[in-house]
C-alpha cells in the first residue's frame, strides 16, 4: 500500500514537472507567431498604401486626359475639365439644276459644287467661343465665318468678326437646316454675312433672344466679300442692325404652343454710292437667274466718264416681321421684308433725279414629316437611319412654299431716265415650289425641288416667260 502511494506520488511529481517545463516553450512560439503576424500586417499596410497611391495616380491621369468624341454628327476633342474644346465639322452640297422652260440659257443646266465648307469651332477657358469657316464652293475661295464670341452671361454674349447679320428668319437658318435648296425671295433683301461687333443673348430660359450690332454694311442678299473694299466700310457709314425674337411658350406646359415664335429684325444705314460704285443689288430667281437690276452707267465715248447709272444715295432701311410654328410633325415658317432705299440717277439732260424706292418680299413655307419625326427650326433627325439590308428607312419630308418679290413701281417711271429698265427688269416675281427631302442619316440627305416663277414685265414684249426649274441636292452636314 505504501509502495503504491509512493509510486503514484512520484508519477504525479514527474507529470507536474513535465507540464511546467513546457510553458516557456509555448510562450516562446506564441510570441514568435505574433511577431510574424505583425510583420505581415505591416507588409499588407505598405502594399495597400502602394495600391492607393497607384489608384490616385491613375485617377489624376484620367482626370487630365483629353476626351475624344466621334458621333454621327460631330468630331470633338475636349479637355478633362471641359473648359477647352475644339470641334471639326463640315458642309458639302452638290447641286444639280435642270430648267424645263424656254428662257434659261443652255449653260444654266448644270452640276455645281454649291458649298464645300470645312468648319473649325471650339471654346477656350469655358466662355470664349470661336469659329472659322472657309468655303471652296462655286469655284472660288471665301471666308464665310471668322469670329470670336465671349459668353459673359446667358443674356450678354459679345461677338466680333465676320458672321451672319441677324435679320432674316430663313437667312439665320443653317444651310443644312433650310427645307428648300435655295432660300426664298425675302432672303434676297436682307444682308448675309458682314464684319462687325454684336451684343446678344437669351432671357427667360431662351424664351426671348435678341441681337444688336454695328457692321460695315452690305448690299441686299450679299456678304462683305462682294463689297468694293471687303474689309472696310465702303458705303461711308456702317449698318446698325437689331433683332428680337420671342417664344413665349417655350418652357410652358402648353405643348401645342411651344413651337410658336415671332419677332422683328431691322437695319439702318446712310449709303454713299456713286455711278462707278453704285452700292445697289440685283435680284435672282430660285434657279439663280437674274430678273431685276438697276440701270448701270454707260459712257458716251471711250474717254467720257460714265455718270448716268443709278446709285444708292441716302438712307437704306430694312425691316422684317417673321414667325414660325411647329407642332409634332408639322411646321410653318413665314416672313415679310421691306427695304427702302434712296437712289439717284443723272438724267439724259445731266440733271440728277432722286427718289426713295420700297421693295417688298414675303414667303409662307410648310413642312410635313411623313415618317412622324418632330419638325423644328433645325433639320429633321431620322428615328431610323437608312441602312442597306436593314429595316431603317430614314426620314421623309414633304415641303411646299409660295414667295414673292415686288419692285417699287417708281423704279420704272421716267422712260429712258428710269432707275431700272422695264424691258429687262421685272416688276414682280412670284414663285410656287414643292419638294421632297429624304434624310438618310443625321448627317446626309437628298433633296428634290420643283419651282415655277411668274413675272410681271421684264421683257420687250411684256411679261418675261415663266421660269421652271428642277433642283436637286446631295447634302452632307456634320
Amino acid at each position: 500500500m505504501n509502495f503504491r502511494i509512493g509510486a503514484a506520488g512520484t508519477a504525479l511529481l514527474l507529470l507536474s514537472g513535465g507540464v511546467f517545463s513546457q510553458v516557456p516553450d509555448e510562450q516562446t512560439s506564441t510570441a514568435a507567431l505574433l511577431e510574424k503576424l505583425e510583420r505581415q500586417e505591416q507588409r499588407l499596410k505598405v502594399l495597400e498604401r502602394k495600391l492607393e497611391l497607384q489608384e490616385e495616380a491613375e485617377q489624376k491621369a484620367r482626370a487630365s486626359a483629353p476626351v475624344v468624341n466621334a458621333s454621327a454628327t460631330r468630331f470633338s476633342l475636349q479637355s478633362a475639365d471641359k473648359q477647352n474644346s475644339i470641334r471639326l465639322r463640315g458642309v458639302l452640297h452638290f447641286d444639280g439644276r435642270r430648267f424645263t422652260d424656254d428662257i434659261a440659257p443652255e449653260t444654266a443646266d448644270t452640276w455645281l459644287l454649291r458649298r464645300a465648307r470645312p468648319i473649325v469651332e471650339g471654346t477656350v477657358a469655358g466662355i470664349y467661343d470661336f469659329r472659322f469657316t472657309p468655303d471652296f464652293g462655286n469655284g472660288r475661295t471665301v471666308i464665310q465665318d471668322a469670329y470670336v464670341a465671349a459668353r459673359l452671361k446667358p443674356w450678354a454674349v459679345i461677338t466680333a468678326g465676320k458672321f451672319k447679320v441677324p435679320i432674316g428668319l430663313e437667312r439665320i437658318q443653317s444651310a443644312n437646316d433650310i427645307r428648300f435648296i435655295e432660300r426664298a425671295f425675302p432672303t434676297s433683301l436682307v444682308p448675309n454675312r458682314d464684319l462687325g461687333v454684336q451684343l446678344g443673348g437669351a432671357l427667360a430660359g431662351g424664351a426671348v433672344t435678341y441681337n444688336f450690332g454695328y457692321f460695315n454694311g452690305v448690299n441686299d442678299g450679299s456678304s462683305s466679300e462682294s463689297n468694293p473694299t471687303p474689309d472696310a466700310e465702303s458705303d461711308g457709314a456702317g449698318d446698325i442692325a437689331g433683332r428680337i425674337f420671342l417664344q413665349p411658350f417655350l418652357n410652358s406646359d402648353r405643348f401645342a404652343l411651344r413651337g410658336l415664335g415671332f419677332g422683328l429684325g431691322a437695319t439702318w444705314v446712310d449709303v454713299a454710292g456713286s455711278p462707278a460704285s453704285p452700292r445697289l443689288p440685283s435680284y435672282r430667281t430660285p434657279g439663280q437667274q437674274t430678273f431685276f437690276s438697276y440701270r448701270s452707267a454707260v459712257a458716251a465715248s471711250g474717254t467720257t466718264p460714265a455718270v448716268n447709272g443709278t446709285f444708292a444715295n441716302g438712307e437704306r432701311l430694312r425691316w422684317s416681321p417673321q414667325f414660325h410654328y411647329y407642332l409634332n410633325n408639322f411646321g410653318v415658317l413665314g416672313e415679310y421684308v421691306t427695304v427702302s432705299q434712296d437712289v439717284t440717277r443723272v438724267s439724259s439732260l445731266g440733271v440728277p433725279r432722286s427718289d426713295t424706292l420700297d421693295h417688298r418680299a414675303w414667303q409662307l413655307q410648310l413642312s410635313w414629316a411623313l415618317t412622324g419625326e418632330e419638325e423644328s427650326f433645325r433639320s429633321l433627325t431620322p428615328s431610323t437611319p437608312f441602312e442597306m439590308g436593314k429595316p431603317g428607312r430614314g426620314a421623309w419630308e414633304l415641303v411646299a412654299r409660295i414667295h414673292e418679290l415686288r419692285i417699287d413701281d417708281d423704279a420704272f417711271n421716267g422712260g429712258a431716265d428710269s432707275f431700272a429698265n422695264p424691258l429687262t427688269a421685272a416688276r414682280r416675281a412670284r414663285a410656287v415650289g414643292v419638294g421632297v427631302n429624304w434624310y438618310l442619316s443625321p448627317a446626309f440627305k437628298w433633296m428634290i425641288d420643283y419651282e415655277r416663277t411668274e413675272f410681271d414685265g421684264g421683257a420687250a414684249t411684256g411679261d418675261r416667260p415663266d421660269e421652271q426649274v428642277v433642283l436637286t441636292r446631295f447634302s452632307l452636314g456634320f
